[in-house]
């Protein structure tokens, strides 16, 4: 079995990973680099695989390791007819997406990962391990192939509310593997060493914030985190307020099919239709969309004596939808995702407006991505592996944290 990583080698986002044996080839991942922000309209950041830009039959198929724009933002740009293997909700959650995003995507034909499920597929067995990740219905997966194993982890953590299933993984993950494909996101970042918040301890933060809010609390995170909704939505119980979700993030936890999950129908959650929301609806024809949420709506006339009872989901696309409906007296802005983010030229619009409208805005996050002594856990586990980092900016820093380190190149083929 060969691999090329293409994109991966020294940089967080874009990851492409390219394996082959007996003349037929898979890959892991089809990413939108980060750099390119949302321009998933732009071809030009498809890597040099052999049936990305037309057909190649063998080309047997693209696992999608999970729903983040750095792992499948290029997909809609590969052929008609191009085999996917991607969780069954992650796949629902992406075309739900579609009316409300650019990001959204139909992926069709698809064979579907399960966790431990093994699918084989020409010379390749390919068995996905479910994993706890910012991402719902993400995977991490073993690929064997002429005797050799590769195990590619994806994006992953430990600290999230599906953190059992990282250390299931250590009691009951494969017994061999040659290579580990491990992702250091957060090595080289402040915290990452000693470990970080779970999600129950930042629901506890939350609420104490959301208590302390005279008006509308406003919870700034992406509507995919699925772990993070559930976090906010407990924290709002807790501060003994209701939750108001914008009609796309209701969409994306209906799209997850679980019914353990907040969904729109439940006693203290109601639905708001942002405006550009509602264009992109009508646009699409989607009006079923609007029609299943409508015993569930808050209109804009009441969010302002909502406010003090409520937290809100928020997104920047409804700031001019909160100014005419005059319910920010009092409110408090609270900001989880990555830190990063706010210091791209483009947020700075919301920073302007925030400040502007004298809304204090709070850090309250925990990150999507294992800290280092996790990473070092899971390398104990694979320990006869040789481990090749990606999806990171800092692989010079692997050999001193993990021992047995073989750098690689974007571009570079190498024999498992």
């Amino acid at each position: 079995m060969k691999a090329c990583i293409h994109r991966g080698t020294q940089q967080i986002g874009g990851t492409c990973v390219e394996l082959e044996s007996q003349d037929v080839r898979i890959v892991l991942d089809i990413g939108l680099p980060l750099e390119a922000g949302c321009a998933c309209d732009d071809p030009t950041s498809l890597p040099a695989v052999s049936g990305f830009s037309q057909a190649d039959p063998s080309l047997l198929g693209v696992v999608i390791s999970h729903p983040h724009l750095d792992h499948y933002g290029l997909a809609h740009h590969l052929p008609s007819g191009t085999r996917f293997l991607i969780g069954q909700a992650a796949q629902r959650m992406l075309a739900a997406a579609d009316p409300f995003s650019p990001a959204g995507v139909h992926l069709e034909p698809c064979i579907f990962l399960e966790d431990r499920k093994r699918i084989d597929l020409g010379p390749f067995t390919i068995t996905p391990y479910l994993m706890d990740h910012s991402a719902y219905d993400a995977y991490a997966v073993l690929i064997q192939a002429d005797g050799r194993a590769l195990f590619y982890t994806g994006d992953l953590r430990a600290h999230g509310r599906k953190g059992k299933l990282f250390d299931k993984l250590l009691r009951l993950g494969p017994e061999r593997v040659d290579v580990l494909l491990m992702e250091g996101t957060t090595i080289g970042r402040t915290g990452a060493a000693k470990g970080f918040e779970t999600e129950e301890q930042l629901e506890v933060r939350l609420a104490a914030v959301f208590k302390r809010t005279a008006g509308m609390a406003l919870a700034w995170c992406s509507g995919q985190n699925i772990d993070r909704l559930v976090t906010v939505f407990k924290a709002a119980r807790r501060a003994g307020r209701g939750l108001i979700i914008d009609m796309y993030t209701a969409e994306m936890l209906r799209a997850t099919g679980n019914p353990h999950l907040p969904q729109a129908e439940w006693e203290g959650v109601r639905v708001f239709l942002p405006s550009n929301q509602k264009r992109r609806i009508t646009a699409a024809e989607v009006f079923h969309v609007a029609e299943r949420y409508k015993s569930r709506r808050v209109y804009p006339e009441t969010l302002a004596a909502a406010a003090p009872r409520s937290v809100m989901i928020f997104r920047p696309s409804m700031a001019d939808d909160l100014d005419r409906a005059h319910c920010l007296s009092g409110a408090r802005m609270v900001y989880s995702m990555w830190t990063g983010y706010l210091r791209d030229p483009r947020t700075q619009r919301v920073l302007d407006w925030l400040r502007e409208r004298d809304i204090a805005l709070e850090e309250c996050h925990t990150s999507g991505h294992a800290a280092v002594a996790d990473l070092q856990r899971l390398r104990r586990h694979f320990a006869a592996a040789s481990v090749v980092p990606i999806h990171t900016q800092h692989a010079d820093q692997f050999e001193e944290l993990f021992g047995n380190v073989q750098l690689r190149k974007d571009g570079e083929p190498w024999d498992v």
